[in-house]
């Protein structure tokens, strides 16, 4: 019994200097566990401010603002003057980072054209005459070309002067190519997240967009 107790006691020595790390010198030690991302999870109470009732009620204010519901808004297209003028209205009406413009490149188009006709009847013979080869023809987008109609839209010369030949070779003879829209660059007004406090200041840039009112973006 007294051997049997002794290497209880010597054993609880070993352990207690084992679990301590007394040995780590010579390499016999427990493992150490550590995790010093729980220190750096930790509160910095020396980081901590209290608000005044007056900056609670702004963080307040700006927490409902992010949950109202917000609508996308679109106006558009305007030319570069229309562009700036409208500009100058919403500086002065709108808070910054509120809208947006997005550029649109329309390109020219060329059409193989016939006409002006004289009347309303020689357009439509001539029209009778084309369906008859088997031919198409397409209404005008530009109005100053009217009574008149095309025989297809092209986006550059070269295309349109190589359809005008397959035309005259099927008998077509007085089209000619002709420039229906010049190239150009428009602006869309763009209100990404319009809630309602925004649309409240709306009415005073409402008449700078003339013809063009805001509507939901598509």
């Amino acid at each position: 019994m007294r051997l049997l107790a002794l290497i209880l006691l010597l054993a609880n020595v070993l352990y207690f200097v084992w679990g301590n790390g007394l040995l780590r010198a010579i390499g016999f030690a427990p493992t150490q566990q550590s995790e010093p991302q729980r220190l750096e999870q930790q509160i910095k109470p020396q980081a901590l401010r209290l608000l005044t009732p007056q900056e609670f009620h702004r963080v307040e204010q700006q927490v409902q603002a992010d949950l109202a519901p917000k609508e996308c808004l679109l106006a558009g297209p305007f030319d570069e003057n229309q562009m700036m003028a409208i500009g100058k209205t919403l500086a002065g009406a709108l808070p910054g980072g509120t809208w947006q413009w997005d550029a649109q490149h329309t390109p020219p188009r060329w059409i193989v054209y016939m006409g002006k006709y004289p009347n309303p009847d020689a357009l439509q013979k001539k029209r009778s005459e084309l369906a008859s080869l088997g031919l198409k023809s397409e209404s005008l987008s530009n109005a100053a070309l009217e009574p008149g109609f095309s025989l297809g839209g092209f986006d550059t010369k070269a295309l349109a002067d190589a359809a005008l030949q397959r035309f005259n070779a099927r008998g077509v003879r007085t089209a000619r190519v002709l420039l229906e829209r010049e190239e150009s660059k428009t602006f869309q007004l763009r209100l990404p997240q319009a809630d309602d406090a925004l649309k409240a200041k709306l009415a005073g840039v409402k008449s700078a967009l003339g013809a063009k009112p805001l509507h939901g973006c598509s």
